[in-house]
């Protein structure tokens, strides 16, 4: 009987120990929720998050503009509500090079994911992977709108797309061969601009759209297909480019003497990047918005969510720290302003 009793405390032991840390398994957080470090700090906020930003590619000016401490974007307003801020990407800005990116921030233990979207659809499995698993996932720059908590809109895409038809129209008189070097072919933004862009095209009937080119947010290529475009258009009167890569790839092959003052420029870019080429007559007039608020909002924003200090309802309000107050808008949007015209009379006041 003692060597049945034995044998029994052993089993039961056993399964204790067993049970023990089963009940430890299945009450820890899964992969991409560690949450056991989050606690409410005095502002309401919640402290100890871990947030990952996530631009379409490293080594994107506009995206180091967006993310930096330095500039005052997105991983700056984090240091600022007492977070942990970590940028990752892949070095090209495609759904292929981004996924790894966004799949190790969930295994990292991500509270929150910023995300500049390469796609519209191709990032959702992996979005949708993390949103099960209680992670927040805000968007920003580009959108990925069926698998995201937040959208930060940086100008009215509307506004966007026609404006910069309006400002090729006055410099080349209403009247030519136009084309446009946007970023990738996929990329949400660019294509919403674009549809936009062709819509007030309409209202300049002697203005035609010859071609459509992609240089992905490369500059190497974003050169090569507006070299493109100059060879097999010998008539081309002005260029759109709606990204900041390719305007400063535009702008460069551009302000060649045979090219400049004869074909227009205009897009998106930062002021810091082309002063040389409004200065020296290769570009007129450009827009943008500021890289490091958009960043910064996008951020803000998150941590305001996440711990549920907002609950991007329709109307809402409230105040993303040194900009100011913001209105959440239909679709759980949130928009950062109009974008500012850059010309020689003003850029040298703009530093980003």
């Amino acid at each position: 009987m003692r060597g049945s009793q034995k044998t029994a405390l052993r089993y039961c032991a056993a399964a204790l120990v067993a049970s023990t840390v089963l009940a430890a398994c299945s009450s820890s957080s899964s992969p991409g929720t560690s949450t056991s470090s989050v606690k409410k700090g005095a502002n309401g906020l919640d402290q100890g998050l871990k947030v990952f930003v996530i631009p379409k590619n490293l080594g994107n000016p506009y995206f180091t503009t967006a993310d930096s401490v330095n500039s005052g974007g997105a991983l700056a307003a984090l240091q600022t509500l007492g977070e942990t801020g970590t940028e990752t990407s892949g070095t090209a800005a495609t759904p292929a090079s981004q996924i790894p990116a966004i799949q190790a921030a969930i295994t990292k233990g991500a509270n929150i994911l910023i995300v500049s979207a390469t796609d519209p659809t191709a990032l959702c499995p992996t979005l949708d992977s993390a949103m099960k698993k209680g992670i927040l996932v805000v968007t920003y720059d580009s959108d990925a709108p069926t698998c995201r908590d937040l959208f930060i809109n940086q100008a009215s895409t509307a506004q966007i797309g026609t404006s910069e038809v309006d400002l090729l129209a006055q410099e080349i008189h209403d009247t030519g061969q136009i084309a446009i070097v946007s970023a990738a072919a996929s990329a949400t933004n660019q294509n919403a601009w674009i549809g936009y862009m062709k819509q007030e095209l309409t209202k300049y009937p002697k203005m035609k759209l010859v071609s459509i080119v992609y240089g992905n947010d490369d500059p190497t290529t974003a050169t090569q297909v507006t070299q493109g475009l100059l060879e097999h258009y010998p008539d081309l009167k002005g260029i759109i480019s709606p990204t900041t890569v390719g305007i400063l790839a535009a702008a460069q092959v551009l302000s060649n003497p045979k090219y400049r003052g004869k074909i227009a420029l205009t897009g998106l870019g930062t002021p810091d990047s082309l002063k040389q080429y409004v200065a020296d007559g290769t570009l007129k007039a450009f827009e943008l918005w500021n890289p490091a608020n958009l960043g910064y909002l996008a951020a803000y924003a998150a941590v305001e969510l996440y711990s549920k200090k907002i609950t991007s309802a329709s109307g809402e309000t409230f105040t993303a720290g040194k900009l100011g107050s913001f209105t959440i808008g239909a679709d759980h949007t949130i928009l950062l302003g109009p974008p500012f015209v850059f010309t020689s009379a003003n850029i040298n006041q703009f530093n980003f």
